[in-house]
């Protein structure tokens, strides 16, 4: 049964990766140096040819991680060594919560340090070459060491929580951690930005001018309250820009980037703010919590109906039945439901961004939404012409010609 189940589990894997490529070679079907007339207007020449080879640097060594990473797996799959990992640790200690987390950590590790030159490179080589990164050395490896710390409390303190449950409270081990990790996600939603967006960034308040003004002007109009406007300090590691809109009840907050308000007008500025407020005003952010809150659950149950499955821990290589071996190849086999319910997601999402959109024509106004976003996909140089079975599956967004599109009816 090990047997088969470790064939099942290369199969997802190889297959899974397979896809990943497949949609990548269909949207690089569309590449072109040629700028196509549907573009005329957004991006120039120049500009079309250096969102290719943007898209096309990224597309490439998106393609060699993720390879290395395919590979990696596939190895510890093939010569046991998941199950090497655990003769080792057991040869330390027999606590359960202790395997688990030595387990995790020492996975962790690995994967980080596996990962941590392409995210050099990534960010020191890719985004320095086309002037996006603004990231310092220093900066950099402050973040690691705060990802680690935030990984070892937040993530340690959970997964160990998550252990004992499953030691003391038997088969329904999962409905607690479910009931755990619900309120912990309701938590984090509410401070978020007060308790570790600070760790990495400074927020503050939005000062008087025309822009509050004109903020509070329309929060006012749209009944929403608006208490705080806050203005983060991205531009330490990217010349990127975004807007955000966070927590709920009275711990909501606006949040623009230094590098938005630099690059847009203030009434590109309330557009994009109105496309936030719409999206609280339609409660998509609820609706969004509410969905991942289920789809903690149904993860959750089906893993309280396999994880005393031995067959799951021996198939890693495992000489005895351990949870932690039990919770990694369950999370191997579920990545076919992961995929279709990430597509089901980002189908709902893009059909949230658009009804958003239409607040935003509708509260204020369709054009300068429409200019903001051209600014930021022509800033970001955004790849405009990207497949629609590529969209389909990986586009949280709708890409931004059907956005315009869209907007344009709205005028």
């Amino acid at each position: 049964m090990e047997n088969v189940l470790l064939y099942v589990i290369i199969a997802i894997l190889v297959a899974d990766f397979i896809f990943d490529r497949v949609m990548d070679y269909l949207n690089a079907s569309r590449w072109s140096n040629d700028l196509p007339p549907e573009l005329i207007g957004i991006y120039d020449q120049e500009k079309y040819r250096k969102s290719q080879d943007y898209t096309k640097a990224n597309t490439r060594f998106g393609t060699l991680s993720s390879s290395v990473s395919f590979v990696f797996i596939l190895l510890m799959l093939v010569f046991g060594g998941f199950g090497y990992l655990d003769i080792l640790i057991r040869s330390y200690t027999n606590h359960p919560v202790l395997v688990t987390l030595l387990f995790f950590g020492l996975l962790g590790l690995l994967s980080d340090l596996l990962s941590t030159p392409f995210d050099i490179y990534k960010i020191f080589v890719i985004e320095e070459k086309f002037g996006f990164n603004k990231t310092s050395p220093l900066t950099y490896f402050t973040d690691k060491l705060k990802g680690w710390m935030l990984a070892l409390i937040i993530g340690g303190g959970l997964l160990g929580l998550f252990v004992w449950f499953y030691v003391s409270a038997g088969s329904y081990f999962w409905l607690y951690a479910w009931i755990v990790f619900s309120g912990f996600s309701i938590f984090m939603t509410m401070f978020y930005s007060t308790l570790i967006v600070p760790l990495f960034n400074k927020q503050t308040p939005l000062g008087d001018g025309e822009l509050r003004t004109a903020i509070e002007d329309f929060a006012r109009k749209a009944g929403f309250r608006l208490d705080n406007i806050f203005v983060i300090d991205g531009s330490k590691r990217s010349a990127k820009a975004n807007a955000y809109f966070s927590g709920i009840g009275p711990k909501k907050r606006i949040v623009l980037y230094d590098t938005l308000i630099e690059n847009h007008t203030t009434d590109e500025l309330v557009a994009v703010l109105a496309h936030e407020i719409g999206h609280y005003k339609k409660k998509h952010t609820l609706k969004g919590s509410i969905i991942s809150i289920l789809h903690t659950g149904l993860m959750l149950f089906l893993l309280g109906l396999f994880i005393n499955e031995a067959a799951l821990s021996l198939a890693l290589g495992a000489e005895q039945p351990g949870f932690h071996m039990g919770l990694l190849a369950f999370g191997l086999l579920y990545a076919p439901v992961s995929l279709i319910l990430g597509i089901l997601g980002n189908s709902m999402s893009r059909k949230h961004e658009y009804e958003a959109d239409t607040y935003a024509a509708e509260e204020f106004e369709a054009a300068p939404l429409q200019d903001a976003l051209k600014k930021l996909s022509v800033s970001h140089l955004s790849n405009l012409r990207p497949h629609p079975a590529y969209v389909y599956v990986h586009y949280s967004h709708p890409p931004l010609l059907q956005r315009l599109a869209h907007l344009d009816k709205l005028k």
